[in-house]
This record gives C-alpha cells, structure tokens and sequence, in this order.
C-alpha cells in the first residue's frame, strides 16, 4: 500500500524508511519461527533465538536509520550525531547480538548475569536510538524543536517500549499466580503484544515526520545515498550472520556446553535420580 504512495525504486528520500520496513517484518517473523520451532531440540531451541535476537539487532538498526533522515531534530542535522548515526547503530547490532547470544550460555550457572546481560544488550541499543527522540520531548522547545503530529506517535511508542521492558523484567503476572497464566495472559505474551503495538505507533510517527519534514530536510539535509543505507544494512546483515554462525558452531561443537545447555537439572541430582 506505501508503494503507491512513496516511489521506494527512484526517490532516495524513501530508502532508509525501506531498509526499516524490511527489519520492521523481519523481526516478528523469526520471532514467531523461534518460538515455533524451539520445540524441535535442545539445540534447535538455541540456535532459533539466536536468530531471533540477531533480528532484534536489526530492528534496532532499521529504527535509526529512519530516526536519522526523518526524526532528528533540526539543530542536529549535519552535525556529527547525524552524521554517524546508522554506522554507530550498526556497530551496536553487533555489540546487542554478542551479548544475547553469549547470555544464553549463563542461563544454567549464572542466571542473573544472564538476565543482565541480555535485557543490556536491548536497552543500550534502545536509548541510543530514541536520543533525538529524548531531546526533542525534554529538552528542544523554541524554533527548531520539531513539533508535529508524529509527536504523539512517538510518545506512545515510547509508553509501550516502556511496558515491554517491565514485563520482560518482572514476569508479572504469572510471578503474582503461578500456573495460572501457563497458556493465556502471562508476561511473554503481553511482552510481545506491547512490542508489536509500540512499533504500530513508531511507525505512523516516522510516516508523518517523512511527509510533513520532506521540504525542510530534502533542503538543508544531504539526499540519501544507495551506500549510506544499502550497504550499511548489508554489513550489519552480514556481520550479525558471521556472530550467529559462530555462536552456533560454538553450541555444537563443545560436548560440555552442549551438555549444559540440554538440560535444566544439576548434575548432582542427575546422578542421584539415576
């Protein structure tokens, strides 16, 4: 439907916001494989939400880049923020993939650095990305601040960012009622509920600071280029690949981890049990 609408072949104003409708489907999707097809073995399981969180890098990715040719404010364009933006975000997928993966070795002996590392690795790439999005809420009042309709989109988006987090964080309400939200309404559920609702919300917001800022930014900011976007998204394509494979053949090659991995009993009361 944005097709007819925006020229994504020939108009290279609409490139970034291209590369992030790619990301915008691909993250749900491997999600809904990882969660679909985790069941099939111990290391299918981990080998899936390694991919799962490589597509969450690349959202990560996808948001800055609109963020950096629709969002940023106008005192910031041209500046070096601006400027390096979608290479910084890149090199953070890389940094978000590397510690959610490794996290999942942790699980069994060090749960709670488990947990810290892989909530870091979503958070940081998180705040990076919404910095235009802080300064234009807290601090950018006057001229030059930005103030338009995709305000309240991102207010939202940023209400329901906010939500997913805490029910990552806290597993309520399952913690509240154990066993009673096995299969309906516990927080994994909702988690991704509010995950895809806040990104409905983000995008509608980067649809109207594209339509309603095109004049402003195709005048005072540089056309967007084939490398600036394609590439970079290619490199962050590839290198999350590079990350992915070896942290699976890191899985399946040392019998130990994969032993620890395979299970969730100590190897103490294994033995006792047999």
């Amino acid at each position: 439907m944005l097709s007819y609408s925006l020229d994504f072949c020939r108009d290279s104003y609409s490139w970034p916001f291209l590369a992030y409708m790619c990301l915008v489907c691909l993250y749900p999707f491997t999600s809904s494989c990882a969660h679909m097809f985790s069941t099939m073995s111990t290391h299918a399981r981990h080998i899936c939400y390694f991919l799962d969180y490589g597509a969450l890098s690349l959202y990560s990715l996808g948001c800055a880049f609109t963020y950096g040719a629709y969002a940023m404010p106008d005192r910031w364009v041209n500046g070096p923020l601006h400027c390096l933006f979608a290479p910084v975000a890149a090199c953070n997928s890389f940094v978000c993939t590397s510690l959610s993966c490794y996290s999942r070795f942790l699980e069994l002996d060090r749960p709670q650095l488990s947990k810290i590392l892989r909530t870091t690795a979503f958070v940081y790439p998180f705040i990076f990305d919404n910095i235009p999005l802080f300064y234009r809420f807290l601090l950018c009042f006057g001229d030059g601040c930005t103030w338009n309709e995709s305000v309240s989109g991102y207010f939202y988006h940023l209400l329901f960012a906010a939500l997913t987090g805490f029910l990552f964080a806290s597993h309520l309400p399952e913690r509240l009622a154990p066993g009673r939200f096995d299969f309906i309404g516990h927080s994994h559920q909702l988690f991704h509920i509010c995950a895809v609702v806040g990104t409905h919300f983000q995008l509608e917001a980067v649809l109207c600071d594209l339509r309603a800022r095109r004049a402003w930014l195709s005048s005072h900011a540089p056309a967007g280029t084939f490398t600036h976007t394609f590439v970079t998204l290619g490199a962050a394509l590839l290198g999350n690949a590079l990350l992915i494979a070896a942290f699976t053949a890191a899985l399946l090659r040392s019998s130990v981890t994969a032993l620890i991995l395979q299970s969730t009993v100590p190897a103490p009361d294994r033995l006792k049990d047999t």
